[in-house]
């Protein structure tokens, strides 16, 4: 699926690339799947099938590494992902998830094995960056391996955590904080999930720093957008864009929508939704179109299942109003910053990163968490007052160019990372 940590880590990594920095993007389980230009290796590390046969299966921990390049292959990964074994539900991972954070005495001590040889292979590095907590028992060897700080990125998985067993989950935390030493510094994507995993994490507040996302947005605000051209010749368009399961919220959207339309504060409209759907997910999406059917809105909702990076800014900049309405603290929220770069207004819950995205762009409104109603008075709002709702689009799309521009996440993280390199001590941040 597009993962929207592997898009920021990529486009991160491209960015620094094009400012002349020589970065190595190191894919982990599967390879990255992004929707711009793939900067990654070619090498899986931790390949998934071998990482779950040694979970399961004593004997894979010993074979020779190259018999486990036919399973690494990164065609066999690719093809196991996208078929319907594959699942990324932490109720069935819980296990492999303590052995991965036990490193070299987990099961996949084997694979440890390979990254630290490969790194010892290259060019010294001046930092080494973990894309999140989940893979912190990596930490110690590489840092006796190579000399070089580690710095570890904060980004969503305290919902992975939650979702775990419940001894597994403490267990996980557990080894997470033994191994937060070999940290120099961690790294958050919005001020709120510093704050949320610093508690949550018990981590050392002198060591986070926030980098916020960046996205390609352009050098300036968007036209007319397609949605602006033929408003007059099409409902009002409501839509979501995001992963299509419980935890993004597409379900309270669909409530909102259909109150706004069973009340007649919304005389028509249609229902958008786009976005990667796990096999496991598909009768969630059922139990949604029912309720729209049942309340005689079923032609009026569409959903489009995974776009690419064109098909979903023309998907985004059509809309009237975005929503992803999560009912968890989304500590990212990429896809609503695409929205507002397109000149979308958003409405999101007053929770997470989006009180500050919204505080930092003007670009939508928000209400309180899981309350459809809510949501729907704000949607009816945009949709009485056009002259508000295109006014919220342009100063979001210029706050998104302002505030989140690739160039300025890496800004940021160059000076994090050289802070880390330098063994400096911690100091404020603009």
């Amino acid at each position: 699926m597009y993962c929207g940590s592997c898009l920021r880590d990529n486009t991160l990594a491209a960015e620094l690339m094009a400012r002349g920095h020589d970065v190595s993007l190191l894919p982990v389980y599967t390879p990255t799947l992004t929707d711009e230009a793939n900067v990654s290796g070619e090498r899986v590390f931790f390949g998934g099938i071998s990482v779950y046969l040694q979970q399961h299966m004593p004997l894979f921990r010993r074979t020779p590494a190259i018999f486990d390049r036919v399973w690494d292959a990164p065609a066999v990964l690719r093809k196991v992902a996208g078929g319907s074994m594959a699942s990324v539900d932490p109720q069935f991972l819980g296990e492999m998830t303590v052995s991965m954070l036990r490193g070299e005495e987990g099961f996949q001590g084997k694979e440890v094995a390979k990254l630290v040889e490969w790194i010892k292979e290259q060019p010294p590095f001046d930092v080494i960056v973990l894309p999140n907590s989940l893979l912190l028992g990596l930490a110690p060897p590489l840092a006796r391996a190579t000399g070089r700080p580690v710095v570890c990125t904060l980004q969503g998985e305290d919902l992975f955590l939650e979702g775990l067993p419940a001894a597994d989950r403490t267990e996980s935390l557990r080894l997470i904080r033994s191994h937060r030493g070999a940290i120099a510094r961690f790294i958050a994507v919005s001020d709120f999930y510093a704050e949320h995993m610093a508690v949550y994490l018990d981590l050392p507040r002198d060591r986070m720093r926030t980098v916020p996302l960046g996205i390609h947005a352009g050098d300036d605000a968007p036209g007319p957008s397609p949605a602006e051209a033929s408003a007059s010749a099409r409902p009002f368009t409501v839509g979501f864009f995001a992963r299509v399961a419980p935890e993004k919220g597409l379900h309270l959207l669909a409530e909102a929508y259909a109150i706004a339309r069973r009340d007649g504060r919304l005389p028509d409209g249609r229902l958008e939704a786009a976005g990667y759907m796990a096999p496991e997910h598909r009768s969630y999406l059922e139990k949604i179109q029912a309720g729209l059917s049942s309340a005689g809105l079923a032609a009026e909702f569409r959903y489009h299942g995974v776009l690419d990076r064109e098909a979903k800014m023309r998907f985004l900049a059509a809309l009237d109003v975005a929503s992803v309405p999560t009912p968890y603290a989304e500590p990212k929220g990429m896809s609503v910053l695409e929205a507002l770069a397109c000149g979308t207004p958003v409405v999101q819950p007053r929770h997470g990163a989006f009180p500050e995205m919204l505080g930092r762009t003007g670009g939508g409104l928000l209400f309180e968490p899981g309350d459809a109603a809510g949501l729907a008075a704000a949607i009816v709002e945009l949709h009485d007052d056009p002259y508000r709702r295109k006014a919220l689009g342009e100063q979001g799309a210029r706050g998104v160019r302002r505030e989140y521009s690739v160039r300025r996440m890496a800004e940021q993280a160059i000076q994090v990372y050289e802070e880390a390199a330098a063994g400096a001590p911690m100091t404020a941040h603009p």
